[in-house]
């Protein structure tokens, strides 16, 4: 019964939250759209990543004072919001969003995804994401460009034009380097090297560094550790059914060499980039079975 009324409870107060906000955040977000004006532009940029960030913040606190989950952040080191970060983290529930959340906002730049283009029309949301300045981009396969060869770096090039706003405003970019939630069933699948992970994807890494690399100040290695065995659910966060989570964050330098390389049509590069990734990989998997036995 406890749980049940903390779940109501949590859920009554993040969608009303929720409701609060986004009524400004669309009708700053359809002033954006009307007046395409450099300084108007600017500033509804500004007034919506504060809405967001104000959001998130009241999240954490409606979640402080309904549930008991203790966030063990680690390795925050000196953040800055003026700098922009390239975020990568291991992906297993729902509640890594939230996890994330709960460790950067306030601490470093509002969260940018990049989405696929196709995003942009899904009602109420495609239109936040625009205003909220989240690029959409557009990834071709190699069968699409040998029928369409014309089209040939047009994905970079995109990629490229939709970072420009960045050049501006501070940015985190965030990364599920894995693609999809880890499982069982797709760990086995895939044949995974690892013991608490997919295989990492380095397409869009590789695209995003490409693009904008050397605006970031380095990349944050984020590892969310859970109870070994136990994925939470949303449900069970807003339950309070979870009682601690371990989020560990290695800072880790960006070489020259991998923001440099041209990963589309290189294969050497592309062999490269993918072994540089692999022995992050490597090395976030012994510390996801560290932290888990530690929790346990």
């Amino acid at each position: 019964m406890k749980a049940f009324v903390t779940g109501v409870a949590s859920f009554l107060l993040l969608f009303f939250n929720t409701v609060i906000f986004v009524i400004p955040l669309m009708f700053i977000a359809l002033v954006k759209v009307l007046l395409r004006i450099g300084p108007i532009q600017h500033a509804c940029s500004l007034s919506l990543t504060w809405i967001a960030e104000t959001w998130a913040t009241i999240n954490k606190l409606i979640f402080a004072t309904t549930t008991n989950t203790v966030w063990d952040v680690r390795g925050l080191g000196d953040l800055d919001k003026k700098h922009s970060y390239l975020v990568l983290a291991n992906h297993q529930s729902w509640v890594d969003i939230p996890a994330l959340l709960q460790t950067f906002t306030g601490r470093a730049p509002f969260f940018k995804f990049f989405l696929k283009k196709e995003l942009i029309w899904v009602p109420l949301l495609g239109l936040a994401w625009w205003a909220l300045d989240y690029p959409f981009v557009r990834r071709y396969g190699k069968e699409f460009l040998k029928q369409n060869p014309h089209l040939k770096g047009k994905d970079l090039e995109l990629t490229r034009k939709a970072c420009e706003k960045f050049k501006t405003q501070p940015v985190s970019v965030m990364n599920f380097v894995e693609g999809t939630r880890f499982r069982a069933d797709k760990h086995q699948k895939t044949q995974s090297p690892y013991r608490t992970l997919l295989k990492p994807k380095s397409g869009g890494i590789a695209f995003v560094l490409a693009a904008m690399g050397g605006q970031f100040e380095s990349i944050l290695d984020v590892s969310i550790a859970y109870r070994d065995g136990e994925v939470p659910s949303f449900i069970d966060m807003l339950c309070g059914r979870i009682d601690r989570v371990i989020i560990d964050i290695q800072h880790k330098p960006i070489p020259a060499y991998i923001c440099a390389g041209d990963y589309s049509e290189d294969k050497a590069f592309r062999v490269e980039f993918q072994s540089w990734l692999n022995e992050i990989w490597q090395q976030k998997d012994e510390r996801l079975i560290t932290l888990r036995q530690e929790l346990n």
